[in-house]
């Protein structure tokens, strides 16, 4: 698999002026995202880090607009043997789409450790208790035959393209559901996959991807790393979107990405504003 050749495009933005003005955001947006966990239900939604929280996730990637997310996106590719699934196809099914292709995540890992045709039953309960995590899931009382068509396409399309990652980078080793350390009121949770130092996440929309997506594989990036230091643990150096619904992939040297959304912070300086940010004591909130 070919990185993506995303050095050179944009200018480095790492004035004084710049760095003065997003330090000056950051007591609002502390005061902001406070108050927006104490209204969270349940108090510590482990999607945390994948919703847009106002004021923090600007005060830490104010460079993440529009005209980046369309550069990056001219760099996604696409997997050979793999059908993009018709809209027409997802549109049948009555399931909440983040049931839907939960199932199908779930499908797609039974298939990775073995099980040639996964029970939909044992699907169906993995998904259940995944998404009652999440205070607004719809657990549905039965699957349809169109439920079953899209989640079996899906999953077949996330083997696929995880199978020729993992083919093209062989001394990796795929790990299914890596931890994301919690920091302050931000949750710990996990991610989706990841291949030896590449982080994968899966979206399967009808859209390319978007700076919430950016900003979400940039908070793991950021977790992983607040938890790593002083341990010499490894940090992801690369991250991988994968959309099985319309056979699209995206690789980002995370070092890139940083420093491209950040206004050129450093990891340390983005650490620092992560921890201010969220550093007060859960109890005291």
């Amino acid at each position: 698999m070919q990185e993506a050749n995303c050095g050179g495009r944009w200018a480095k933005f790492g004035d004084s002026a710049s760095r003065q003005m997003a330090i000056a955001r950051l007591h609002p947006a502390m005061r902001t995202g406070q108050e927006m966990a104490r209204r969270r239900l349940p108090f510590r939604d482990p999607r945390t880090v994948a919703r847009d929280i106002p004021g923090v996730l600007d005060v830490l990637f104010p460079r993440l607009t529009g005209g980046l997310v369309a550069s990056l996106n001219r760099e996604a590719f696409s997997f050979a043997d793999v059908i993009p699934i018709p809209d027409e196809l997802v549109d049948q099914s009555h399931l909440q789409k983040a049931m839907l292709f939960e199932l199908a995540v779930a499908r797609a890992e039974m298939i990775l450790d073995g099980v040639e045709k996964p029970n939909w039953d044992d699907c169906l309960r993995v998904s259940t208790d995944r998404q009652r995590q999440h205070y607004d899931a719809r657990i549905p009382v039965r699957l349809e035959q169109c439920d079953l068509d899209v989640a079996a396409h899906a999953a077949s399309n996330l083997v696929t393209m995880l199978t020729s990652a993992q083919n093209q980078n062989p001394n990796m080793p795929l790990q299914r559901r890596p931890v994301i350390p919690g920091l302050g009121w931000i949750a710990s949770g996990v991610g989706d996959f990841s291949l030896g130092s590449i982080l994968v996440e899966v979206k399967n929309t009808d859209r390319n991807f978007v700076s919430g997506d950016f900003r979400q594989v940039l908070m793991y990036w950021l977790l992983r790393y607040s938890a790593s230091i002083g341990k010499q643990d490894a940090v992801w150096s690369d991250c991988l979107l994968l959309n099985p619904r319309r056979n699209s992939g995206l690789l980002v040297n995370f070092d890139y990405l940083l420093q491209a959304a950040s206004a050129n912070s450093s990891r340390v300086e983005l650490f620092e504003l992560l921890r201010s940010i969220v550093g007060q004591d859960l109890d005291r909130l």
